[in-house]
């Protein structure tokens, strides 16, 4: 199993320790760097190079949004997940736009810290909880096309929670069928994650 590498980024030791617990205890997920400042976390990035980094949005010296734009400008390979207290839709945009994969409110559970993660490592973007997602999703241009059988099934396997390597089990794919599989529904509902896809079913009554 390949291990995703994480760095956390947060002034507060407390939020740190806290985040790191949960993350060690999943399958697959290791945290290997903790920085308490915005120019700590852009060097750990440098040097560490992790899969994802955690990153506080309200820390010393530079904002998230500061370290997110410096990282993108300088095309860090790495997912960053913002952590905020705020679920305003604008300030939300903003540090989506500025290069973050996603976007968590601290007070989410555990799991969904979890998920996030291992989402934005399979290459999700824009990542969001259910409440969040809908704040975000785009108004449709045109009626969606509508699905086939197939991609219903799988739209419900997606909202059960369902991982990649898991709806290919169930519907004997391989991993590249599922991967084009989930393009051509974000692409038929006009979304771009997995979420998003989600709650536009439940919204359209397609499950």
């Amino acid at each position: 199993m390949t291990t995703t590498r994480v760095v956390l980024a947060d002034d507060h030791p407390v939020i740190r320790a806290g985040i790191r617990s949960l993350l060690e205890k999943a399958a697959g997920i290791t945290v290997v760097g903790e920085a308490s400042n915005g120019a700590e976390a852009i060097r750990l990035v440098r040097e560490l190079e992790p899969d994802v980094l955690l990153l506080d949005m309200e820390m010393p010296d530079l904002s998230g949004v500061e370290v997110a734009q410096r990282l993108n400008a300088a095309k860090a390979p790495v997912q960053i997940l913002a952590l905020s207290a705020y679920n305003d839709r604008q300030y939300i945009l903003g540090m989506l736009d500025s290069g973050a994969a996603g976007y968590l409110i601290k007070e989410e559970v555990p799991q969904t810290i979890v998920e996030a993660v291992k989402g934005v490592v399979r290459g999700e973007k824009r990542w969001a909880n259910p409440d969040i997602a809908s704040q975000l999703l785009p108004t449709p241009q045109k009626e969606d096309p509508a699905l086939t059988d197939q991609e219903l099934k799988i739209l419900r396997l997606i909202v059960n929670g369902k991982t990649d390597r898991e709806i290919g089990q169930e519907q004997g794919m391989d991993e590249q069928a599922v991967a084009a599989a989930l393009d051509a529904i974000f692409t038929k509902l006009q979304v771009t994650t997995r979420v998003q896809a989600a709650v536009r079913a439940v919204r359209k009554g397609l499950i």
